[in-house]
């Protein structure tokens, strides 16, 4: 943490109202249970903390001195700096509001791509606060979820959005077929990363349109990605991230098995094979991933390291090899004993799986819980839907359902505080993307855990029974 940080922290320690966010037993009956569909109601400890929050002196919020606007955006501050949470509603009206809040970073970047996010306060790269331009990168894995979201509720508008996305993303193809290095706006660069990430979006686009103009960008950037293959991992650098492999590659090699799956190219199933072998080789006994960072190899994000994770499991499932899907359930079990009791993790571990910060990385932990969910859909095991049912209520009470602001209404924060060290003080369009990826699949699974408790003879947990309606 920051000495900023530290210092809010003694503080607020010393002032005799200070609010958590709870949620009850009985008010996760209410909300998750389907018994009834209002919110759950503060505690007086809670109630209490949230009239501290408007007197909060400005002085008192981290960073407010370096150009955080006022107003409700201020509030955002207060609330973390004294640890509040948001009242949690049914399921619908947190995917409905992450959703719409993806709509609103959509119109805002204009053109079909994504704002990046929302920021709190000026970024210097862009030299800009509010909405921030699109993101090719995180554009094109949004492309799934929108079509996710039209097949559940067959709003049209969804599909269309998604279709328009995944134009742009042909629109702003670098001519080597490699996709851009950071948002739009900023000097262009190709990145590995960002390349593999747009093919899961060409490759739904297509499958649900038929486009070829789709089918060969996906085969454009997936020719790119092969040659530059260095061995069996990428080293071409990003302006964004060290020098060197990054074993969250694996998210690139899980993209071309997309690829390889639709057009039967036996070269892009060979690159991704060899990259996630490779994966497999910087995994530790523990299920610890090395060199898994963008920015700290020693202490990497839960971020990274469940997008690891999470590639070997797909990929596992994809090629019918169960040593890739071992290799991820090891890292989710590691997870599942460092889950805190109020279903959040630490934002950055060591190699020994000690949390190495006390905040959390929001982004990851919505992806661990689609982990968890898909090693449930996988083995049936509830351990795995209770873990991520805790872990989607604990998303919950940070998404602010009722601001005025809209890029703050229904948008998730890449960290926790938003001062936090990740994606400080902005909103960022992939936690709202993974967030609403495991509403979905938690919804989806939700009749199967059911099945699973009524089986086993025994009552699913309070955080289990149902889901929220």
């Amino acid at each position: 943490m920051t000495d900023a940080t530290t210092g809010q922290r003694q503080r607020s320690s010393q002032r005799p109202m200070r609010g958590r966010a709870r949620v009850r037993s009985g008010a996760l009956i209410r909300v998750f249970g389907g018994r009834a569909r209002q919110t759950w109601r503060p505690t007086r400890r809670l109630a209490a903390g949230h009239s501290s929050m408007r007197s909060c002196r400005r002085a008192d919020v981290p960073g407010s001195g370096e150009g955080v606007v006022s107003g409700e955006l201020s509030a955002v501050l207060a609330r973390d700096a004294l640890r509040l949470g948001h009242p949690v509603s049914s399921r619908d009206a947190h995917l409905s509001a992450v959703m719409g809040w993806l709509c609103r970073a959509q119109d805002a970047a204009g053109g079909g791509g994504v704002s990046y996010g929302y920021a709190l306060r000026r970024m210097r790269d862009q030299k800009r606060k509010g909405w921030l331009t699109a993101y090719a990168e995180t554009t094109g894995y949004i492309i799934p979820t929108f079509l996710d979201y039209y097949r559940l509720t067959g709003r049209d508008e969804y599909r269309a959005r998604a279709i328009r996305m995944a134009q742009w993303e042909v629109g702003v193809q670098m001519d080597s077929g490699a996709v851009l290095a950071g948002p739009l706006g900023l000097p262009p660069a190709p990145a590995i990363f960002n390349t593999g990430q747009v093919l899961f979006g060409w490759v739904a686009a297509f499958e649900e349109t038929g486009d070829e103009a789709f089918l060969a960008a996906a085969t454009r950037a997936a020719d790119f990605l092969v040659k530059e293959q260095d061995g069996c991992a990428w080293t071409r650098g990003s302006p964004y991230a060290h020098c060197g492999v990054h074993t969250y590659d694996a998210r690139v090699a899980w993209g071309l098995l997309e690829v390889a799956r639709v057009v039967q190219e036996p070269a892009y199933k060979a690159a991704a094979i060899c990259n996630l072998d490779f994966a497999l080789s910087r995994q530790t006994e523990n299920g610890w991933f090395a060199e898994c960072c963008l920015t700290d190899n020693e202490r990497p994000l839960l971020h990274t390291l469940a997008y690891a994770a999470e590639s070997l499991l797909a990929a596992g499932v994809m090629l019918d090899a169960p040593e890739y899907v071992d290799a991820a359930r090891t890292t989710a079990d590691a997870l599942l004993a460092l889950q805190r009791p109020n279903g959040d993790l630490a934002g950055r571990f060591d190699s020994a799986w000690r949390p190495a910060v006390k905040w959390s990385c929001l982004t990851g932990s919505a992806q661990t819980a689609v982990i968890w969910l898909r090693l449930f859909e996988l083995a049936g095991d509830g351990i795995y839907f209770d873990a991520a049912r805790r872990a989607s209520l604990h998303l919950c009470t940070t998404q602010d359902l009722r601001a005025r602001c809209a890029g703050i209404r229904g948008g998730i924060k890449g960290s926790n505080p938003v001062w936090s060290q990740y994606a400080s003080y902005v909103y960022v369009n992939w936690a709202a993307k993974f967030f609403a990826d495991a509403l979905m699949l938690d919804q989806r699974l939700e009749s199967q855990r059911t099945r699973v408790a009524s089986q086993a003879g025994t009552a699913p947990t309070h955080e289990s029974s149902g889901g929220p309606r």
